[in-house]
């Protein structure tokens, strides 16, 4: 059996603990109860030299923290604050009272006659719009030239930890078309976007559009368009910006208020924690007319090269362009026809697939192309018999008339700095109904292109372009002398 043992001179010293205390021992304690919003009151006073200037007194009966929103996109914290409404209209100012035992809140209509755009008349406010005299305000746009502009790391984190966007490195999405102009006037803002957004999948489902362009990223170019009549507010203490009509910079992250963590002329970086993945987004932007391309000096050379294919390494780096790997298209395949005018052991081969641009690249070396005292480009090619030379494929668009595969060999020269656009300035030579089963060389003299000194890579191509009929060639002993 157990025994139980009560510590008499103990429960004499607890009791005396319970019932001895006074009520204010006892309220001391206590949590307290709900404040109730009958016992709470502010006075609202506006100065007298500035009626857009207006100050809050907490007056309520019970002690607390008081909690301020001004419905001008301001905030604060206090029993006695003030804040300015430039705008002249009718402000719900929200007092908030937090007490020991919870928290309520009461409400207050304060009307403002007449605007006073002075008080916007500040610094930030003259960075972002450019003042009072810009009548038509300052636009603003992604800093799309230079590295970090755009990227993504930890809520509350420092920077974009985990990713940051390189120099033109959303060039494929909507992001550079959209243009925000800040007026001070009036405090509008004109967001203008070509009629898209940028968004991944998960703002894509809660805009609930069916119409996306998905981006070479995986995200999405989502149609949009922003509301006509748009402002903006700043609280400079807190160094926010906040947007109206649930605006945002571009790229959808279900939010419209920023953090500021740099405002100048010349620059805005600006922070939010988005309300789609919880992830703090940055972005980096200035204004339109310093959104220029930098002119980057570099050097022109006439470097001359060549490879006979019979090595295992060479000096010439060559990239697969949407080319097939069933053969693994490479350097150092045997050579078909090893007589005539090229009796060596090994080519390269070259597999077109039914991609519509096939192609190989020899990609930017570092220099431009001195095509004064170097233009010529020659190669030995061999095409094959047994390629499908007659039936027509599927085709690009309308704009290509040939639709079979081609005995055709081109050499383009091209500026890589253009990206997807190289195409758009290039320089192309091209031999057609080349012979097949044998050996032929070929010369592509670019001299009458001389002048150029843009170009900085090279674009090999077989069998035509644009159409969807595959075959497989072969080229040796290629040179730029």
């Amino acid at each position: 059996m157990k025994k139980l043992y009560i510590h008499i001179p103990l429960l004499i010293t607890l009791a005396c603990l319970l019932f001895a205390c006074s009520p204010s021992t006892e309220n001391k304690y206590s949590l307290g109860e709900t404040p109730q919003a009958e016992s709470l009151a502010f006075e609202v006073a506006p100065q007298s030299n500035l009626p857009n200037r207006v100050v809050f007194k907490n007056t309520s009966k019970i002690a607390g923290v008081s909690l301020w929103d001004f419905g001008n996109g301001s905030t604060a914290k206090g029993s006695e604050v003030q804040t300015d409404f430039p705008m002249k209209g009718d402000y719900t100012v929200t007092m908030t009272l937090y007490t020991e035992g919870g928290s309520s809140e009461i409400t207050q209509e304060v009307s403002i006659a007449a605007d006073d755009f002075s008080l916007l008349d500040t610094p930030y406010y003259r960075a972002l719009t450019g003042g009072p005299d810009a009548l038509n305000g300052k636009t603003w746009v992604f800093d799309q030239y230079h590295d970090g502009h755009f990227g993504v790391g930890p809520a509350n984190g420092s920077g974009p930890d985990w990713w940051s966007c390189p120099a033109m490195g959303k060039d494929d999405t909507s992001l550079y078309t959209q243009r925000f102009t800040f007026i001070q006037n009036g405090v509008q803002l004109k967001w203008e976007n070509n009629g898209y957004i940028y968004a991944n999948a998960s703002g894509r489902d809660i805009l609930d559009s069916s119409i996306t362009e998905e981006t070479a990223d995986g995200d999405f170019d989502i149609p949009y368009v922003p509301a006509e009549m748009l402002n903006f507010s700043m609280n400079e203490a807190a160094g926010t910006l906040t947007l109206s009509g649930d605006a945002f910079f571009g790229q959808y992250q279900a939010v419209s208020n920023y953090k500021i963590l740099s405002l100048t002329e010349h620059e805005m970086y600006l922070y939010c924690t988005s309300g789609l993945d919880g992830n703090g987004w940055f972005y980096r932007l200035i204004p339109e007319d310093e959104n220029i391309e930098p002119i980057v000096n570099v050097a022109v050379k006439a470097v001359p090269f060549a490879d006979d294919m019979e090595v295992e390494e060479s000096t010439v780096i060559y990239e697969p362009k949407e080319m097939g790997d069933s053969f693994k298209t490479k350097r150092g395949y045997d050579n078909p026809l090893p007589v005539a005018i090229n009796t060596s052991s090994k080519v390269f081969l070259y597999e077109k697939t039914d991609s519509y641009y096939s192609n190989l690249l020899i990609p930017d070396a570092g220099y431009k192309y001195d095509l004064t005292d170097q233009h010529i480009i020659k190669m030995k090619v061999y095409l094959p018999s047994y390629n499908d030379y007659t039936t027509e494929g599927t085709v690009a668009g309308d704009w290509i008339a040939v639709k079979n595969l081609q005995k055709k060999v081109s050499v383009k020269l091209q500026d890589s700095t253009l990206g997807g656009n190289s195409w758009s300035t290039q320089a192309e030579i091209s031999v057609d109904n080349l012979e097949t089963d044998k050996w032929i060389e070929l010369t592509f003299d670019f001299s009458e292109f001389a002048d150029r000194k843009d170009f900085d890579s090279i674009v090999i191509q077989f069998g035509g372009e644009g159409h969807s009929m595959a075959g497989l060639f072969f080229f040796d002993d290629l040179s730029f002398d």
